[in-house]
């Protein structure tokens, strides 16, 4: 086991580890652990909300979660000889949850998914499902099943929701210049447009006094990703990925945590990926000066591994630009197109007894293959989801002569 650089109690939180993490980008964060080029180390992270929801069948711990702490990230892990320019080079070796543990935290053999409330950020389908719903879910090795959701099995593609380095003061200016003009369109928003930083629940790593002041009240939330990479939910970014990060400061200063047991494309709910904690083992190298010799300057790049689940047959739903609730058109909306093919899959997953709670849930939780079809065909974008048949523990293809059963599974979490 390569040696662990940030480790973490998992029945503490992170403000009481004995060195503790952080949840705002800003380059004033100290870093926690130095680590050269060439090496080989582990970071343990804490689930991403630091232990707020619960392995029980309420939902009012989602529905009442404190996002102003969120995410609470490992990190920053310094990268000696790392300069402004560079590339950081991040080979992710190994992922998991809690090694060989079952116990009440998360991570300790089970993980959730959770569709949050329209007041406390909602998700893709926030309009459709306003309200907070949970599902916990039971990790078997490679695999994971729900007793909210039963009927359906996952081969998990463990991967980190979040992983960036640490913005320059300017670039951290800019992000908050741009995201204050958008709030500023819509300022009474439900859920807002964008998060703002805030000073209530801010956790700065080490820093004290006047650096702590600064991160509080400058500090970016971790919520999107960004030009440092940040939050990008992308489910292939598992077990044998090499990551190019652009390095803004000095050292590099990388960071991250919110790992997920399994997740489909564009993490729907939100809270949609099966969250949990756990290690990730990774390796680092530097290209210097790669961010000018790449042309590498607004958004990481990455190398997907060579690790996935192998299910051979899908059920692809199909999704256009248009509103069919007024019969509208929207002019090359792919977001509108893949929310429209998600509504699809769960109508059709609903005449087998699934809640549509329930099918949203499968949808961000399974290793779904969400796809653009096309944006050239004026007016309406055309966005698809490919949904694993083999997850089932029945037969949903639609067969001349035959009909869905629709059977009573249930309901997920909700809330009291």
């Amino acid at each position: 086991m390569p040696e662990v650089v940030f480790s973490v109690d998992q029945s503490l939180s992170m403000r009481d580890q004995a060195v503790p993490g952080h949840n705002r980008w800003h380059p004033d964060v100290p870093p926690a652990v130095m680590v050269k080029p060439g090496q080989e180390f582990r970071i343990e992270c804490k689930e991403w909300t630091d232990g707020q929801i619960g392995n029980n069948d309420s939902a009012n711990d989602v529905r009442d979660v404190d996002l102003s702490p969120c995410h609470m990230l490992s990190g920053p892990i310094g990268v000696e000889g790392a300069e402004p320019g560079d590339l950081l080079v991040v080979d992710i070796l190994d992922l998991g949850p809690v090694p060989q543990t079952v116990g009440p935290n998360c991570g300790e053999g089970w993980g959730y998914s959770g569709i949050f409330a329209k007041v406390n950020g909602g998700g893709f389908l926030t309009d459709q499902f306003p309200d907070a719903y949970k599902a916990i879910w039971d990790f078997q090795g490679q695999q994971c099943t729900s007793r909210h959701v039963p009927g359906v099995r996952y081969t998990g593609i463990t991967h980190p929701g979040l992983f960036g380095t640490a913005p320059s003061a300017e670039l951290l200016a800019a992000w908050n210049e741009r995201e204050r003009a958008l709030i500023a369109t819509d300022p009474d928003r439900v859920p807002p447009l964008a998060l703002p930083p805030l000073v209530d629940g801010t956790l700065g790593g080490t820093a004290e006094g006047a650096p702590l002041d600064a991160i509080a009240a400058d500090g970016a939330r971790t919520v999107p990703a960004r030009e440092n990479g940040g939050n990008h939910d992308i489910k292939n970014f598992t077990r044998g990925s090499r990551i190019f990060y652009p390095v803004f400061v000095e050292g590099a200063l990388l960071s991250g945590g919110d790992l997920h047991f399994s997740q489909g494309d564009g993490e729907i709910n939100f809270c949609g990926a099966i969250e949990m904690g756990g290690f990730i083992d990774m390796h680092v190298d530097l290209i210097k000066g790669g961010m000018d010799t790449y042309g590498v300057h607004n958004n990481p790049v990455f190398m997907p591994g060579r690790v996935a689940p192998l299910y051979s047959e899908w059920l692809t739903f199909i999704g256009v630009s248009v509103n069919h609730d007024d019969n509208s058109n929207a002019y090359m909306d792919a977001t509108m197109a893949y929310r429209n093919a998600c509504l699809n899959a769960i109508e059709y997953l609903g005449k087998w007894g699934y809640t549509g709670e329930q099918a949203y849930l499968i949808l961000g939780t399974s290793p779904i293959e969400g796809r653009i079809g096309g944006v050239v065909d004026i007016p309406n974008a055309c966005c698809s989801v490919f949904l694993p048949t083999e997850i089932f523990d029945f037969d949903i293809r639609p067969r001349p002569g035959a009909a869905p059963v629709r059977e009573d599974r249930g309901q997920v979490a909700v809330t009291s």
